[in-house]
């Protein structure tokens, strides 16, 4: 069960992500507050916080007290906010099992690193709303997702992907970009970037790091993305409408972060069930080959 201690002390990350996610910086923070700069930078980093400082910040940046406490679910409806709670959580966990495709970002290559703030920018419309602050907020989420990598890279903590066939095998023929409007070179080279990502998943499955593990599903997926995350005896769920890779999306909906343990279970044992009816080993590597031979023909 998580202390009082450690609720309040998570005050300052959730703090963090949502300002991150608000696109402000501690400076304008602190000009329509009156909370000084240093005051903010103390409250980010877990230092206890005022009472009167907690309902000015709450106030300013539109969230609950209770989302800022961690209260129940948090909801949240920016993707920049969402993978900085993620990044922060996967900090501290000991296990990590995700659901996220067509590739989960953490076993991705640094070339699809390189290619992401494009495909992001390709997947929203011209005529979309506010489109002109998009170029800053997919900087800001590419460094955040950059660096839940590196950190993950650096931890090593156990993880556990599930990876859907049929997914990977539209990404390999669509590739890796963010509209179909794409010339016929450029469609060419986001084909050869999506092959590149499948060959590193088949060369994991070969090489088998130890404490990782990667299931490739052939039945039905669910339709919405998640990661069960733990520290010790404690787990949360995320779960997100936010998308990567093909058909990307880091506009629009709610994703949702909690650990109550009824959610936590039933995740759990949807995770269950599709690891144990999927491939491991040279038997995935093998369907996934397939797959790309079967898009390069």
């Amino acid at each position: 069960m998580t202390s009082q201690y450690q609720m309040i002390s998570e005050i300052g990350n959730r703090l963090k992500s949502y300002r991150l996610g608000a696109g402000l910086t501690p400076e304008e923070v602190a000009k329509e507050t009156g909370i000084s700069v240093a005051s903010l930078y103390r409250y980010e980093s877990g230092q206890p916080i005022r009472v009167d400082a907690l309902g000015k910040l709450a106030d300013f940046l539109n969230i609950s007290l209770a989302s800022l406490f961690g209260v129940g679910s948090e909801n949240i409806s920016s993707a920049v906010t969402f993978f900085e709670r993620l990044r922060q959580i996967e900090a501290e966990a000991d296990q990590i099992t995700v659901l996220f495709g067509p590739v989960p970002y953490l076993l991705t290559t640094d070339a699809y690193d390189e290619l992401l703030p494009k495909v992001l920018l390709e997947s929203v419309p011209e005529t979309a709303a506010n489109r002109e602050d998009l170029e800053s907020s997919v900087s800001q989420l590419v460094n955040i997702l950059k660096h839940r990598k590196q950190a993950f890279r650096a931890r090593k903590p156990n993880i556990i992907g599930l990876i859907s066939a049929s997914e990977l095998e539209q990404f390999l023929a669509v590739g890796f970009s963010g509209n179909s409007n794409l010339s016929v070179g450029q469609t060419a080279k986001r084909k050869a970037a999506a092959a590149h990502e499948v060959r590193n998943v088949i060369s994991l499955l070969r090489d088998q790091p130890i404490g990782m593990q990667i299931g490739v599903v052939q039945d039905s997926m669910p339709g919405t993305s998640f990661q069960i995350l733990r520290k010790g005896t404690n787990a949360q769920v995320a779960i997100s409408p936010f998308r990567l890779g093909s058909s990307a999306n880091v506009r629009i909906g709610v994703a949702t972060i909690t650990a109550a343990e009824e959610t936590v279970q039933l995740h759990q044992s949807v995770t269950g069930n599709l690891w144990k009816h999927s491939l491991k080993g040279d038997a995935a590597a093998s369907t996934l080959e397939s797959l790309l031979h079967g898009t390069a023909d």
